[in-house]
């Protein structure tokens, strides 16, 4: 896509880069199940991540250029087919509403997700289903296509980022979606985590997955996160954020701590679940409620100015829709008596991923400033302290 554009192929040579670098120091940093956090009790799949849900791909594109632009895509691919044309059931719940969910209507309205889901920064979500709606309807097997619902979240990455300058182009989405693939996925500052916030600290992508034992389904439910919101940090009810002398509206309750700036624990998250479990809408809605227990686990009130929503969907085969059709179908759903055990692996893949996106993510400067990276062996001593980890 980048033929006869050899500014922007010199551009993006450099981009990926600077995007490998971070990637390799990302890489020597733990996940939280590294260090003995493992919230829960069901087993994650082999990647511990939202492609163990068979069929689903994701990639990031990083946009790191100069000293301010610190930002960037992380595309979802439910399938590996025309998703347009062969689409899955999904539905979204809105924590707090103070974002900019593009295609919410829609979803909400007819329960289904016809184009991949992509994640950036708060002003790019416009250019980024911009491009892919112009992506799309480029494959020759979309010729005819006159309407189609592009699905785009956000966070604001405005202190890291220089995010008045909209940086996203149409050549960051296209690489998310084309480098998309199964098996590892890159956490931290990467993709559309590039210059998000956590607790105070740098947040990022961070994902995590669930396998049911075959008594209970066998069913998998992978999540994944785009995490730039406040609270108290907790990690498996440890209070990391207040030993560690940093949480929202710390000035106003501690003493001695007037001079600290005043944090309103504002920002956002984007949560994304998938599952193979054959579900409704309905039931698929039931199961992104659910993720708000993870969320709050590890210390979020869901502040004022913080968007946080979350996407869920089903990639079973039996519930599928294909476009245009007018006959009855047939489907196969699971029933709501066997929901349970899905709420719980959803509870559990929503915390971790949150943690791996605070562990995984390096200390980045941009902007207006330092995010830095959650200490870890500071953390670990307050878990150690807390009987969460042995000694």
């Amino acid at each position: 896509m980048l033929v006869g554009h050899p500014k922007r192929a010199i551009l993006a040579a450099i981009i990926m880069t600077l995007s490998a670098t971070e990637t390799v120091a990302q890489n020597q940093r733990p996940r939280a199940r590294d260090l003995g956090i493992a919230p829960g009790i069901f087993q994650p799949g082999a990647h511990n991540a939202i492609t163990d849900v068979e069929g689903v791909r994701v990639g990031h594109a990083t946009v790191w250029e100069g000293d301010s632009i610190r930002t960037g895509v992380t595309a979802i691919l439910p399938h590996g087919g025309n998703i347009f044309n062969e689409r899955v059931p999904a539905a979204i719940h809105v924590i707090n509403g103070y974002g900019k969910l593009l295609g919410l209507t829609q979803v909400e309205e007819l329960g289904e997700l016809e184009t991949p889901i992509a994640l950036t920064c708060t002003l790019c979500v416009w250019r980024v289903a911009d491009a892919l709606v112009d992506y799309l309807t480029g494959r020759s097997d979309m010729q005819s296509v006159r309407s189609i619902n592009p699905v785009v979240g956000e966070t604001n990455d405005g202190f890291l980022n220089d995010i008045r300058a909209r940086p996203v182009r149409p050549e960051h989405l296209i690489r998310a979606l084309e480098t998309a693939e199964a098996g590892t996925v890159d956490e931290g500052a990467v993709g559309a985590g590039t210059g998000t916030l956590a607790f105070g600290w740098k947040g990022g992508i961070g994902t995590s997955s669930r396998s049911l034992p075959a008594e209970l389904g066998g069913w998998t439910v992978g999540v994944l996160v785009q995490s730039n919101f406040g609270g108290i940090l907790e990690i498996m009810g440890a209070p990391v954020g207040r030993e560690l002398g940093r949480y929202i509206f710390q000035r106003y309750v501690e003493p001695n701590a007037e001079n600290r700036p005043a944090d309103p624990g504002d920002g956002s998250i984007m949560i994304v679940v998938a599952t193979d479990a054959p579900l409704s809408p309905h039931q698929l809605k039931r199961l992104a409620r659910r993720a708000t227990h993870g969320l709050a686990r590890t210390g979020s009130p869901s502040t004022n100015g913080s968007g946080d929503y979350v996407i869920a969907f089903s990639t079973a085969e039996s519930v599928r829709r294909a476009a245009a059709q007018r006959a009855p179908r047939t489907t196969a759903e699971l029933p709501n008596d066997a929901m349970s055990p899905l709420f719980q692996a959803v509870v559990e893949a929503t915390e971790e991923a949150i943690y791996n996106s605070l562990f995984k993510a390096t200390t980045v400067s941009g902007h207006r400033g330092t995010a830095e990276a959650l200490p870890i062996e500071a953390t670990l001593e307050v878990l150690r302290r807390h009987g969460v980890l042995q000694r």
